[in-house]
Formats: C-alpha cells, structure tokens, sequence
C-alpha cells in the first residue's frame, strides 16, 4: 500500500507543478508509473535498460523496432502507439513470456531523467490565437505523436478551411497542446481533431478538455483520431468516443462499400452512396453506449478480414455517430484516410453536418 500512496502523490505532485520556460515537463499521464506490458513502447525502448530487458525475454522481440520507428528521431512514431503486450500478442509463444516480461520491465527503475523524456513528447506551450472576429469559432487540434499519415491530414485541413468558409465560421488550426486550457477552449463551438494519434495532452490539459466538453463544449474526431491500437486515456477512448479501434482490412486495404445515413433527425442528409476507403470496426456497437449511429456501412460490400486473417465483422456497423457527454456533444466519424474523401461531396457534407451538430447552439453567429 505505501508503494501505490508514494505513486498516488508522485502523480499528483507531478500533475500539480507546470514546467517553467525551458524546463523539462513532468506532467504528462504517464511521467512516474512503472514501466509494463502495457505502457507504450517508446517508452521502454527509451528507458537506458528497455532494450536488454525486452531481449532477455526473447532475443528478437524488438527486432529491427527503435524507439520512434514509422516517425524518425523525434515524435510522431508508431512506437508510441505500441506496446509490448501488443507484440507479444502477434508471437505463438507470447502468452508464456508474459509473466517474465511483466517482471522484468515492472523492476525497471523510473528516474527524474526518464520521467522528463517520455514526457518530452508533450508540450506546454500557448498558441497565440487570433483575435475572435464574432463568427462562431471552430478550433482544430492537429497535435500527432502516434502515426501521422500528412496526405489525410493536409486534405483534411482544406476540407475544413473550405467548410468553414462556406458556414460562415471562424476556424484556427494548432498543434499545440498548451492551448488546452480552460481561458482558450472558452471561446470555442467545437474542438475537431484532425486524425489525432498518440496520447497528446498532459494531466491538467485532459483535465481542461473534459470539462469544456462536460460543460457545454464540443467535439468532432475525424477518422485517425479514433484509430490507435492501444490507448492511455480511457475517458478520450470509451467515453468521449465511445468504442475502441479494433483493426482495419488488409485484404486488401482499401474496398469499396455502401455507405447509408442513418439519421436525418439531427441536419444530416439522407441517402447511400458507395466510398472506397479504409473501413475501421470496433470492439462495440457505440449505439449500445448511447451513440446515435448517423451512417453505417455494408458489411455484405467488402471482406472484414485484418492483416493476420482475423475477422473484423461487428454486424451492424457504424461508421459515423454522434452522442452527448455531460452537457456537451461530440460527433466522430471513421472516414477519411483516403484523402480523396475529403472532396467526395457526400463524405464531406457528412463531415460539415456533424461538426454543425457538434457545436449546438454555439454555431450560431455570436452578432453581425
């Protein structure tokens, strides 16, 4: 018990002292936690011992991995987004080497020096937001420490800026998670973020972000903002969402199939269209949870097959939904690693609808 209450008040220590100009952050989710099967692997590859403690268990566990791979020297990488249980998932003989590696990485010492790099990744810094011009105001949150895929996000940017200019909106684009405060979300309709992978918010940042939804705010995820394989904020994930990313076709990758609105009743536009794209499933029904599913897909169109051969069928798929979080709203949709699909003109409009759901009441121009 005393080592979880010295853990307990570390966290709290941590998340309760900002980083002056300059110094390292020490207030990120995970600054003192131990190290685990579960933690992501970035993480234990940085840690002076993470390599040789993984390589004890078995010589090739990492294999050609680096602590950023998939992101080069400096974040985004998909390490991140990794952990090693999830490799241990992917090897016939990972269910033995759990308990050792659990141990191994579990006795690992967690250092001041460590606990400010795997917290380097993050950021306090406060973008200097343009003035509010009395249009309703839409935030986009482009800050990625996961996998960054730039064709969709830059296609998404012009989708939004295009979206913005036909309704009317005032749109700001950051990646920066210092503007996560309470003063700044304050001014906004809605947060999009914009294929967001990777944890990318410190303890009292999360805690802004919740309360601005919680408290009447609102928010639109567009495809990759849903899509980790392994998560570090379970209230983004099963509640703010509303169901985890399971896995995507690989046989192949990208199909084509019929998309249908399923909700009219909230300024979505009917209809069904087919869409070649990259089809996420989930590991539940979000409507289940409370979501409203606003379009579904076909399962019947494509094969729900993922890349080791596992299938990904839900049944009765949605792929875009929309639900309430306290008093406020959020809308996702799964669509959009194409970047064609950004100018596919029922992928887009489905897009602008749910960001104009998400902002409520606030969508309206503040005065003329």
């Amino acid at each position: 018990m005393s080592a979880i209450r010295s853990l307990i008040a570390g966290i709290l220590l941590a998340a309760s002292t900002p980083a002056l100009a300059g110094e390292p952050l020490r207030d990120c989710p995970l600054a003192v936690a131990p190290l685990g099967l579960e933690a992501p692997l970035s993480d234990v590859l940085m840690h002076p011992q993470g390599r040789a403690a993984l390589e004890s268990v078995a010589a090739d566990l990492v294999s050609g991995f680096t602590r950023n791979f998939g992101g080069g020297d400096l974040p985004p990488g998909f390490a991140n987004i990794l952990t090693p249980g999830s490799l241990l998932e992917v090897r016939s003989d990972g269910s033995s080497l759990r308990p050792a590696l659990a141990a191994k990485l579990a006795a690992l010492p967690i250092t001041d020096a460590f606990t400010a790099a795997r917290c380097a990744r993050y950021d306090h810094d406060r973008p200097a937001l343009p003035p509010a011009d009395g249009r309703p105001q839409v935030l986009v949150f482009e800050k990625i420490n996961g996998f960054r895929d730039s064709p969709s996000v830059d296609a998404a940017r012009a989708r939004l800026t295009a979206i913005a200019t036909a309704r009317g909106w005032q749109i700001v684009f950051t990646d920066r998670g210092g503007v996560m405060n309470a003063e700044d979300l304050a001014r906004f309709a809605v947060v999009v973020w914009n294929n967001v992978s990777g944890d990318a918010l410190t303890v009292p940042q999360r805690a802004a972000f919740r309360a601005y939804i919680e408290h009447g705010g609102g928010y639109a995820g567009i495809h990759g903002s849903g899509g980790d394989p392994r998560w570090f904020w379970d209230w983004y994930v099963d509640t703010l969402i509303g169901a985890r990313f399971t896995g995507h076709p690989g046989r192949p990758q990208f199909q084509t199939a019929k998309v249908r609105v399923a909700d009219t009743a909230a300024g979505f536009s009917g209809g069904e269209w087919p869409l070649l794209e990259e089809w996420y499933s989930f590991d539940r029904n979000p409507v289940d949870g409370g979501a409203v599913a606003v379009a579904t897909v076909d399962e019947k169109d494509y094969q729900q097959i993922g890349y080791r051969g596992e299938s990904l069928s839900m049944g009765y798929h949605p792929i875009a939904w929309r639900k309430t979080v306290g008093q406020g709203r959020a809308f996702y949709t799964a669509i959009g690693h194409r970047p064609e699909n950004y100018d596919e003109p029922h992928a887009a409009a489905l897009l602008a609808e749910g960001i104009a759901w998400a902002m409520g009441s606030k969508g309206t121009k503040l005065h003329d």
